[in-house]
């Protein structure tokens, strides 16, 4: 049994070094959400304010404070870096890892389960790529995970202390998950163990203890609550009405999509595991009386993910707390498919991570030979990237070939075809989306010119972030567009940080009296610089980028 955990330790660690360490640094921020929440948290530490979020020096209120937190400690520990940025979400991830693997230990009392469970949720396409990227969802899925733990232990309890352990615990998880993304950290554990107190009459249990919990979570939420009330009268306004309220059910929700939008996102998002998908959430139905367990994971999956398919607004990232739970489902799933010696489930798994890899690399190969014309993903000189992506793809159906042989028992070797993907992604990146997505590129390439500025602006708040994040200054201006900082502009002392187009020409005659200024440009595809605009000193351009630089006037 040691020798079995030390295997399993081993595998783990080295899959996780290799898919959520090393590639942090392999490329740059992305922008919005990367640029954003850099800038937010180096904006918290360098002003020494834990309390009110700011973003661009604006009031950012958006979300809570506490996922801000993790990645103020992480700026602290390893500085201002893309490590640093993404490495908050990594070890988010991790504990939600370790949380997978305890209760698979609670429900089975099995290792090589436990481990099994891990590794599956790790190796998922939506884990990773949302677990090395910097946003708040990683934070949020933790707490979430930990709240529905945490039940779990209040059903297995068999004393009135130990229930009344298990909800406190509960009321400190979902207290976190408020102070990290805000009522969905409450409705998500609630929704979620509606059908789980059903099956298991536990109503009046729930009603008699579930106060505790809620007490808890006041309690441990409440300083900052007031803190933050104190210093910003609007905060709770604006945070409940915008950023819940609407978000989610007005019309005019963000992010609108129809009710099916999480079916097929749900598909690739338990890549490589699609094969054990169907036979796992059955198997949770089927055997929901005899191992109720089954039934608590099938609840912990499919509730949030109607709900969050009710909703409005939807994101693809908002189901990542329904992977932990998937992940319990599969392990629980394949082990039995191994006992009775059910073979063909991981065949098919294979043969879909086969094709997986395989219609990746048909399609770069396509795009690469100019096969699709209305596809201009890459230009002439950057074959080079074509051949890593080729190879990413190649190891994703190496890997598959190889968990499918001898009859199939190496089918654990599923969870390392995204391996090489997730190494070399970051060198694949074609140079139009680095241009539009990334401007870290731009912005070091014209580093010079941007520092001796005294006014630097720009069109977009994700590249305004990037500006911010890359110059170690919050003062940058928007020009023309407000997008998700409107709220912060709208204040009294923030109205002379956006300028308008119509402005702009005699606001900048008065700027060029104190310095240089530099104004950049975010491009439609094939769009250019606009002509109306003032004649610049200097343009500095890509494709998807413009700086305009105006030298300062006598």
């Amino acid at each position: 049994m040691k020798a079995l955990k030390g295997t399993w330790a081993i595998v783990l660690a080295i899959f996780f070094v290799l898919v959520y360490l090393i590639p942090l640094n392999g490329r740059l921020l992305w922008q919005p959400d990367e640029t954003r929440y850099a800038e937010i948290s180096r904006e918290m530490v360098a002003k020494g304010d834990w309390v009110v979020p700011n973003l661009l020096g604006l009031r950012y209120f958006e979300k809570p404070v506490a996922g801000y937190w993790f990645n103020n400690v992480s700026q602290l520990l390893f500085g201002e870096n893309n490590f640093a940025v993404r490495f908050a979400s990594v070890f988010s991830t991790a504990l939600t890892a370790l949380l997978v693997f305890a209760l698979a230990w609670l429900m089975w009392k099995n290792a090589r389960r436990a481990c099994l469970a891990a590794l599956i949720f790790l190796s998922m396409v939506l884990v990773f790529s949302v677990g090395t990227y910097s946003v708040l969802d990683p934070m949020i899925s933790l707490w979430l995970t930990a709240a529905m733990v945490s039940y779990y232990l209040t059903l297995k309890a068999s004393t009135a202390k130990g229930k009344l352990a298990g909800y406190v615990l509960l009321g400190l998880a979902c207290g976190m998950g408020f102070m990290t993304k805000g009522f969905l950290a409450l409705a998500v554990p609630v929704i979620s163990v509606i059908p789980i107190v059903i099956q298991q009459r536990k109503i009046k249990e729930l009603f008699c203890y579930g106060p505790v919990a809620v007490v808890v979570a006041a309690l441990l939420s409440l300083p900052w609550a007031l803190a933050v009330a104190r210093s910003e009268p609007d905060y709770w306004n604006y945070f409940f009405w915008i950023e819940h309220i609407q978000r989610f059910a007005d019309d005019n929700a963000q992010h609108k999509a129809p009710f099916w939008y999480y079916l097929p996102i749900l598909v690739a998002a338990v890549l490589p595991w699609l094969g054990l998908l169907p036979g796992s959430l059955l198997k949770g139905w089927r055997e929901r009386v005899q191992r109720p367990e089954l039934f608590f994971l099938l609840s912990w999956v499919i509730m949030p993910l109607i709900f969050f398919s009710i909703a409005k607004g939807k994101l693809l990232t908002y189901i990542l707390p329904c992977m932990a739970p998937m992940a319990l489902l599969m392990a629980a799933y394949a082990e039995d498919c191994v006992t009775q010696l059910r073979t063909r489930v991981f065949k098919v798994n294979a043969l879909l991570n086969g094709l997986f890899g395989l219609t990746g690399i048909i399609g770069l190969v396509l795009i690469g030979t100019g096969v699709l014309p209305n596809v201009e993903l890459f230009s002439a000189n950057e074959w080079p990237k074509i051949i890593f992506g080729i190879i990413a793809f190649a190891g994703w159906m190496l890997f598959a070939v190889v968990s499918a042989r001898n009859n199939a028992q190496r089918w654990t070797w599923a969870a390392a075809c995204p391996l090489l993907l997730c190494l070399l992604i970051g060198y694949a990146i074609p140079q139009q989306v680095i241009d539009s997505k990334q401007p870290q590129h731009f912005i070091q390439n014209n580093i010079s010119v941007l520092n001796q500025s005294r006014f630097v602006m720009t069109d977009s708040v994700g590249i305004a972030a990037g500006l911010a994040w890359e110059l170690k200054r919050s003062d940058i201006l928007m020009f023309s567009e407000k997008g998700e900082v409107t709220y912060g502009l709208a204040y009294e002392d923030s109205r002379n940080r956006y300028v308008s187009y119509e402005d702009f020409p005699q606001w900048l005659e008065q700027a060029r009296k104190q310095g240089d200024v530099s104004l950049v440009l975010q491009l439609s595809r094939d769009e250019r610089v606009p002509q109306s605009l003032p004649t610049p000193d200097s343009v500095y351009e890509t494709s998807r980028l413009a700086l305009l630089w105006y030298k300062q006037l006598p």
